[in-house]
This record gives C-alpha cells, sequence and structure tokens, in this order.
C-alpha cells in the first residue's frame, strides 16, 4: 500500500459528500482520495450515534489502506420526530435514495405547523492516523434550520430541498455551493478538523 504521508483517504462512497468536502480543501497540500480508488467496501455503520458511525467508518478505511482517513457520519435531526431520522438519515425511507426520504420525511410532518418544524443538520468529522489510534480528532459541527412542507431549489444533495435556512431567507439547495460552504454543518466540523490538523 501506497504510504505517502500526505494522502488521506476519505471514509465515503457519497458523490455529494465527496464533491463537499474536495472544494472545502482546495489549496491545500493534502491528496484526499476516496475511499472508491481503494476498492474499499463501505464500512458497517451499526453505531447508535454520529460519533460511533464516523469511527467505524475511518477505522475501517485506515485498516484497509493502511493509510490516515477522514470520515464524515451526518444527518438531520427534527425537533418534532425526536431527532429522527439522525444517524439513519441515508437509510431513512430503506435505502431507496433521496427522493424517497425526502418523501417520507414530509409524510412524517405532514399538518406539523411551522414553528414545530425547527430542524439541524449535524456533522462528526474524525481524522484517525492508523486503525488503531487512540486519540482519533473528533470534530462536530452543527447547522440549524427547519423543515419546510415542499421541495425548493437544485444545489446540493440529501435533505437541502427541503432545509430551510433563517439567515438566508432560502434552503440549502437554493444557496451557491460557495455560500454552503461558508455555513453548512460540514464546513463547521471540517474547519474544526482542519484547525486541529495544523
Amino acid at each position: 500500500m501506497n504510504n505517502d504521508s500526505s494522502t488521506i483517504v476519505l471514509a465515503s462512497s457519497n458523490a455529494g459528500k465527496l464533491k463537499e468536502i474536495r472544494e472545502l480543501l482546495e489549496g491545500l497540500d493534502l491528496d484526499i482520495r476516496p475511499q472508491g480508488d481503494f476498492e474499499i467496501p463501505d464500512a458497517i455503520e451499526d453505531g447508535l450515534s454520529f460519533v460511533e458511525n464516523a469511527i467505524l467508518k475511518a477505522r475501517h478505511a485506515c485498516a484497509m489502506t493502511g493509510l490516515p482517513a477522514i470520515s464524515d457520519d451526518s444527518g438531520i435531526e427534527v425537533d418534532y420526530l425526536d431527532g429522527a431520522p439522525g444517524i439513519y438519515s441515508a437509510r431513512y425511507a430503506g435505502g431507496q435514495g433521496n427522493e424517497a426520504n425526502n418523501a417520507k420525511l414530509l409524510n412524517a410532518l405532514k399538518g406539523v405547523p411551522e414553528d414545530q418544524r425547527t430542524a439541524r443538520f449535524q456533522c462528526v468529522m474524525v481524522y484517525m492516523r492508523h486503525a488503531k489510534d487512540p486519540t482519533p480528532i473528533i470534530c462536530q459541527g452543527t447547522w440549524e434550520g427547519r423543515v419546510i412542507t415542499e421541495l425548493k431549489g437544485t444545489e446540493g444533495f440529501g435533505y437541502d430541498p427541503l432545509f430551510y435556512v433563517p439567515s438566508e431567507g432560502m434552503t440549502s439547495a437554493e444557496l451557491s455551493p460557495e455560500r454552503k460552504n461558508q455555513l453548512s454543518h460540514r464546513a463547521q466540523a471540517l474547519k474544526k478538523l482542519l484547525a486541529a490538523l495544523s
């Protein structure tokens, strides 16, 4: 295995996440390679929290490549639904994809008044030097908003078209990628991670 110290494996197969993280890390002297480049199968995410799942993913990528890894576990927490879909955000509708997930969320919130539709995106990022790293760096980002009643916008991925950002007066999917990368939960977590790494 290549043990070039500037190469870091990104423990994700999610194209949207990869694009976003690459944009956020642009200009740094790091070779961020998706785990797909190494033909690594996805880790089994059987943790009960974002932190556990992020560690599982990073450890798996380190073990399979011998390289350091960054992983991200993220999702949307809706207060009215006691924090659901939470860690199950990507698989909320049984693994049928974004469209089905968004439809299920809209259905779950049918008739719920606007002031009770508060939600937030959570992101936990983990950096591990190797598979047995006893002190992984763990950083968290939170992005507050609410779930609207219909899809708006074409940027982003996942729940972005339903996630209304009050400070911007629009959904996450209506923001430019540049603006989203200043505000998002993932941007916040990654900024903390980069500060910790440097």
